[in-house]
């Protein structure tokens, strides 16, 4: 399976939501690809005001999470742009607290889910097995200027990659510049999105943040940069625990 996103899409999806708690933020899809139990890639957007707070809380999903605007603190982590964190199924993490300019970050899974499971209330609902979190350190995406100059062709490892299949990585490619991105296999599929420049892909051009889903049972995807270069995000999901296959 390759199922693709847009900005478009995600700004036509945008939309003022409202937890339990009174918490409010917006919300827009990039991505999406049904509610298959097994593999509906979802990936969206979340534009949390100044200063407000999403409660501590758990997913039953693996997810990773991207900072693209703003800042503030995942619990005890301080996020910017660009910061990726990684959250296991049914590992807590947070509160999410938006600093003075607001925080926006997407949302990125390999299985769709609807909501969230709030702390210390949806305690009753958590299930026993591995716990796991990862944030990245913050890194800035590349100039264009400098981008458009590139010669040759870089890769950054942000997580290494993990036994359970999780990496994330960097790709830095000049104009034109061509790569097959890694292998999926051993995941529960992979996200690539260009942070600055833009990628080729299937006739289209693809721009900043817009997204590629890559299941884990197709061979690596080519890559070739757009006339300025490519500042591009490889994200590789886990494959679910045992312990959670019956949750």
């Amino acid at each position: 399976m390759i199922v693709t996103g847009s900005a478009e899409h995600g700004q036509s999806r945008r939309r003022k939501l409202r937890l339990e708690d009174g918490f409010e933020y917006f919300k827009g899809e990039w991505l999406e690809a049904g509610q298959d139990p097994y593999l509906s890639p979802t990936m969206f957007l979340i534009e949390q005001g100044p200063h407000s707070t999403l409660a501590a809380h758990f997913h039953r999903q693996n997810e990773f999470q991207v900072v693209v605007e703003g800042g503030g603190t995942f619990g005890a982590h301080e996020v910017q742009a660009i910061t990726v964190h990684y959250a296991g199924a049914y590992t807590g993490y947070g509160p999410i607290i938006a600093g003075e300019n607001g925080l926006s970050y997407f949302t990125i899974r390999s299985v769709f889910e609807q909501g969230a499971f709030l702390l210390p209330q949806g305690r009753d609902k958590m299930v026993r097995g591995p716990k796991r979190q990862m944030h990245s350190q913050p890194y800035p995406a590349s100039e264009t200027a400098a981008l458009a100059a590139r010669t040759g062709i870089e890769t950054i490892e942000l997580f290494p990659a993990q036994p359970d299949g999780v990496a994330a990585t960097r790709l830095l490619l000049p104009p034109g510049g061509e790569v097959a991105a890694p292998p999926g296999a051993g995941s529960s599929g992979q996200y690539i999105m260009p942070v600055a420049g833009s990628l080729l892909h299937g006739g289209r051009e693809f721009t900043r943040w817009e997204p590629i889903f890559v299941s884990a049972d197709e061979p690596p995807l080519p890559l070739r940069a757009g006339t300025g270069g490519a500042d591009v995000l490889y994200l590789r999901l886990a494959t679910r625990p045992d312990e959670y296959a019956a949750a």
